[in-house]
């Protein structure tokens, strides 16, 4: 593959496959900068890039049973997030159960591919994502899960948030915790499905995670580091696959740079003109320990 700058780039770019890629690339981007905020204040990240690697056998193994790679890639990370959330109650636990469930994933995951003899391009298409090869059909299923994630994320805004920030104080509140925290997951590993089909599981980390790292360096608010975060995801997109079509270069490799190369800048600026503060102390800072959210699933409010 030759890379370097193309002269005929713009009619590639406004080909048909282009504007599907920039599409599916735009809804994925959108869920990451969503999803990937509270991925940040809660600390799991290591959640969401374990996530993407159980999705490996899910994927593989639809390939063995001649199922879509898509369901077999969502049913490995949703389920894999309620073990994670079931085994992982505290946060030291949930760091050794993500690691034991990816292990086990992995395993499996090598095992399937060894016996389907199609599904080493598969697997290929799963660790570096083929955003290029996105259909129709796939671009509705990335809308209706987009829909329902930013419909999820909005019903329980508040006692999420809050939760996040202070645990403590929210189960004295008398919050469901833990019933936050597994739905946290499950729609965490309805992100990572659509996420992994654009930029692959080795690279998902960067397009989760950094756009959200670097809005909140901008912003303690969260409703803006959420826009933020998604503004960030979806220009990173639209550039990476419009500078894959000019140098003809992979765009889930582009996409991945720039957001962490806009992370990069961030960093350095507020390194030298901000004084320095943790995530936790800008939220508690924006968001009262005193301020009572509504609950989900009944009124825990004063007894």
């Amino acid at each position: 593959m030759a890379f370097g700058y193309q002269d005929n780039w713009w009619p590639i770019l406004t080909s048909p496959f282009m504007r599907s890629a920039l599409a599916g690339g735009t809804i994925v981007a959108l869920a990451a900068g969503l999803i990937g905020y509270f991925v940040v204040v809660r600390n799991t990240a290591f959640a969401a890039h374990a996530l993407a690697h159980i999705g490996l056998p899910g994927a593989t193994g639809a390939v063995l049973l001649g199922l879509p790679v898509a369901l077999g890639l969502g049913v490995f990370c949703v389920g894999g997030a309620l073990v994670i959330g079931v085994l992982g109650n505290r946060r030291s636990d949930r760091e050794v159960a993500t690691g034991t469930v990816l292990a086990l994933a992995t395993g499996f995951g090598l095992f399937f591919n060894s016996l389907a003899t199609k599904s080493s391009s598969t697997m290929t298409n799963v660790l570096f994502g083929n955003l290029l090869a996105i259909s129709r059909e796939q671009l509705v299923t990335f809308a209706v899960l987009l829909v329902l994630l930013a419909a999820c994320i909005g019903f329980i805004y508040r006692p999420l948030l809050y939760t996040s920030v202070n645990v403590e104080v929210a189960q004295a509140k008398g919050l469901p915790v833990r019933l936050l925290s597994m739905v946290f997951l499950a729609l965490l590993g309805f992100a990572v499905t659509m996420a992994v089909q654009a930029v692959g599981t080795l690279l998902l980390f960067a397009l989760v995670v950094t756009p959200a790292a670097t809005a909140i360096m901008l912003t303690p608010k969260p409703p803006g580091a959420m826009v933020i975060s998604a503004v960030i995801s979806v220009i990173s997109v639209w550039l990476g696959v419009a500078m894959s079509a000019m140098f003809n270069l992979p765009p889930s490799f582009v996409i991945v740079t720039i957001a962490c190369g806009v992370w990069l800048v961030v960093w350095t600026l507020e390194r030298h003109v901000r004084p320095r503060s943790t995530t936790a102390q800008r939220l508690s800072t924006e968001f009262r320990a005193d301020q009572q959210p509504h609950v989900v699933g009944g009124d825990h409010s004063h007894r």
